[in-house]
């Protein structure tokens, strides 16, 4: 028998399997979908790969390898997973092995270790330093702790003599977390017995002997009946000694953990715009029918209750649920509503989870243990069978696509699993995708819409703050006079607040005011920011940092000035001028710690701090009744940035922080400070009128040939060499040229807006273009070459659909 495997080469990566022989020791216990470690190449180098077909026959029996080893005795990756992965890698232009390694936990990707292996034993008769190394051993870890460097020399003279020679092995990071535990093999009638001749002084054995004879004879941990009982472990070991139980290590899941206990909670009422929702949504899962819905909700319309008991249909159905929120802050408070309503019955997936956490949540998954599965990006493909429901809530959110390889969406994934289990796929927004709205529009996509908030609460008044009247009026760059007046009077109300400054940091670089030198990255093209709190200038591209100069390197003055604000500063700033106001920081740095997010959020919710203060990590699907004033610091963050989407991403992320405002009993009110108080993205936000937004940006897509009218595929060149990327972009430009289509539309080569990144410079093309099989089918070849051009240090990317043009 022969198999086809995926091996795990990144230098050589192809989408073509190789044919491995199967040994007669694996043959009845390999199967589709297992991890295995192969020998490659010339050196028969030992990888790791996936086991993709079977098959009876091959062309080339003679010339085959055996597989080495199993690395796990049932496959990792089921038939769907394996299908789907073909798909993800075909229509992305990635590998398909890359994609094998984003489906799986961190700890299932491949670690190899290089070591010496004896050869020729009796040839080291004459070299006692070598033959102590080995110590009578046939293999010996080769690394700068185990072997001595001044014998490198030797051994690879040892190594052309053949003597010895240099392996590598495929270690397996992921390991089963182990408890010891206990159980009682007697009878009651005997452990009652045993009791009756203790002398009165063995207490802690007479307390174990009580609760063995009440005890089932199950194995239950140690730790839990030491703590319950005030035991210890000699009693055990005593106890186990004499045959009274049997120990033994039990495998146990590390399970993520809240701050805080969860409650369970009950279905809610539903209104009649919620009701209506949901049952087109429930009929359809009882259907089995795949149909995607876009649910387009105003801020706090009840999306979620809608959610939740769209979930508890699939479940009654039999079937299992699926859900994603954007990014991890938005997990905890998800995951608390979710396991209120199910409890156990949901795993958790995403980033913040440590690698044994993430792998025990997999396993669980993959056995069926549990049937909901809420997470990030990557749980879209959580093994899970029988799906009945996806759902995608702020599909809008540019994090559901990955901006490294292979830069999938989670939206097309979900969408390619639904079709694949005839499941329910629903994408929930306030301000949907322009692209989705659009497929809603001719019906692809089933509209579904809640115009009113679930409590029947009136939206909150918004006022727009012109920052260059305000500074001429006594305001500084991030406090207008209105603003501070409105955090004033929400602290005399004991109501909370909440703040979005969309730049983390303390300022955003330096000035010397003599010569105007800017300390710079020295691998990127970018001004370092000022992170005042730990007395650094830091990269956010590839964390470069240094001390803040208190001198100019250029000229040695030291009028040296700070530019701009981060979250840092407000919070500084706002310590010197609302002293009594007690405020929580959320932004990248203060949410590192694992649990971080969870503990914020939780002692803002119990009203530990008054204001809320953070990046557009805080924008969204956050529910605080007694929140009732949002202060947008800098509306313009983001309509600034070089991209056909900044409006788009504007008015979403005015529209959708204006939201956490007033969504108790208690009306909101929010303040949008802005330097261009009438572009269309702030006026429209502040008004909250999508329909109005749609029209408009839609008109502007149409005059560029942007998407969704144009499909969009970006190609970025980088080599350390400015001159070799550019010659790169030009000759496949070119290239191009010659083969796609008359109506497609190829912009550059050009360029990145930021040059230079972790000591690369980037060059891009992007194209635009309708239908061209040509162009996909160059692309796919592309990748191919992409794999000889890494040797001379080109790297070539290819993004279907960029979320961003940098």
């Amino acid at each position: 028998m022969y198999a086809q495997v995926i091996v795990d080469v990144p230098t050589m990566q192809t989408n073509q399997p190789y044919t491995y022989h199967i040994p007669s020791l694996f043959s009845e216990a390999l199967i589709r979908g297992m991890r295995v470690v192969v020998p490659f190449g010339k050196g028969n180098r030992l990888v790791q790969g996936f086991v993709t077909d079977i098959s009876d026959t091959t062309d080339q029996p003679d010339k085959l390898k055996d597989i080495s080893q199993i690395v796990e005795l049932e496959p990792v990756l089921n038939d769907e997973l394996l299908q789907l992965a073909t798909w993800v890698a075909d229509y992305n232009f990635a590998f398909r092995i890359s994609v094998f390694q984003t489906m799986l936990p961190n700890v299932m990707r491949a670690r190899y270790s290089k070591v010496l292996r004896l050869i020729e034993p009796n040839e080291l008769n004459h070299l006692p330093q070598i033959q102590a190394l080995f110590a009578d051993r046939d293999e010996v870890p080769f690394d700068v702790d185990n072997v001595d460097m001044t014998l490198v020399p030797t051994l690879l003279k040892l190594q052309k003599k053949r003597i010895i020679e240099i392996g590598y092995v495929v270690n397996n990071r992921a390991k089963v977390k182990k408890i010891n535990a206990f159980k009682p093999i007697k009878s009651v009638d005997f452990y009652q017995e045993q009791r009756q001749q203790l002398r009165p002084s063995a207490v802690k054995q007479a307390r174990l002997l009580s609760y063995l004879m009440q005890s089932p004879q199950t194995f239950v941990p140690v730790k839990e009946v030491i703590k319950s009982y005030q035991l210890d472990y000699a009693v055990l070991k005593q106890a186990e000694g004499k045959g009274w139980i049997v120990q033994k290590p039990l495998e146990s899941y590390r399970i993520p953990k809240l701050s805080t206990p969860v409650k369970n909670s009950q279905p809610l009422t539903l209104n009649a715009e919620q009701q209506e929702a949901y049952i087109a949504i429930a009929n359809n899962i009882s259907e089995n029918d795949t149909k995607t819905f876009l649910l387009e909700g105003v801020t706090g319309s009840g999306k979620t209750e809608i959610y939740l008991q769209a979930i508890a249909k699939a479940l009654s159905e039999g079937q299992t649920a699926l859900m994603l929120v954007p990014e991890i802050t938005l997990t905890p408070q998800m995951v608390r509503r979710v396991k209120s309503r199910f409890g156990d019955d949901v795993a958790v997936m995403h980033s913040g989870l440590s690698d044994g956490e993430r792998y025990d949540e997999w396993r669980r998954i993959q056995r069926s243990e549990v049937h909901v599965v809420v997470g990030a990006r990557s749980a879209v493909f959580a093994p899970l069978k029988n799906i009945g429901l996806i759902i995608i809530d702020e599909e809008h959110e540019s994090s559901y696509k990955q901006d490294e390889n292979p830069r999938y969406h989670a939206r097309d994934v979900a969408q390619w699993r639904a079709n694949f289990h005839h499941a329910t796929l629903v994408l929930g927004s306030a301000t949907p995708s322009l692209e989705s709205r659009a497929r809603a529009q001719k019906n692809v996509y089933h509209l579904l819409t809640l115009e009113h908030r679930a409590t029947n609460g009136m939206l909150p008044e918004t006022q727009v703050v012109d920052m260059r009247e305000a500074i001429k009026h006594g305001g500084d760059d991030i406090f207008s006079p209105q603003l501070i007046e409105a955090i004033q009077n929400r602290l005399t109300k004991q109501e909370q607040i909440v703040l979005m400054l969309n730049r983390r940091g303390y300022a955003n670089f330096l000035v010397c005011r003599e010569c105007g030198f800017t300390p710079r990255c020295i691998n990127c093209d970018v001004a370092l920011t000022v992170h005042k709190d730990i007395s650094r200038l830091v990269c956010h591209y590839c964390g470069y940092s240094e001390t803040i100069p208190t001198k100019c390197k250029n000229c040695g003055s030291t009028r040296i000035r700070q530019f701009g604000s981060g979250t840092q500063k407000v919070a500084e700033q706002l310590s010197e001028q609302i002293p009594q106001a007690r405020v929580i920081r959320m932004d990248v740095d203060t949410t590192r710690r694992k649990g971080s997010t969870d503990q914020l959020l939780t002692a803002f919710g119990n009203h530990e701090a008054d204001i809320l203060l953070g990046t557009q990590m805080i924008a969204k699907g956050l529910d605080f009744a007694n929140v009732t004033l949002v202060g947008v610091l800098n509306a313009d963050t983001t309509l600034s940035l070089p991209d056909f989407r900044a409006s788009e991403r504007t008015f979403q992320l005015l529209t959708q922080v204006s939201g956490r405002a007033g969504r108790g009993d208690k009306p909101g009110k929010v303040i949008m400070q802005t330097f261009n108080p009438d572009h269309y993205a702030i006026q429209l936000a502040r008004q909250q009128d999508y329909e109005a937004f749609y029209h408009q940006e839609m008109a502007l897509r149409h005059a560029w040939k942007y998407t969704p009218y144009y499909f969009t595929i970006q190609i970025k060149f980088a080599h350390e060499k400015i001159d070799e990327s550019a010659k790169a972009a030009y000759e496949i430009a070119n290239w191009l040229k010659n083969i796609i289509d008359n109506e497609t539309i190829m912009l550059g080569p050009a360029t990145g807006t930021i040059p230079r990144i972790k000591n690369k410079y980037y060059y891009r093309l992007v194209i635009k273009y309708r239908h061209d099989e040509k162009l996909i089918q160059a692309l796919g070849s592309l990748i191919k070459k992409g794999q000889q051009l890494q040797k001379q240090g080109i790297t070539i990317i290819i993004d279907r659909e960029p979320i961003n043009f940098m």
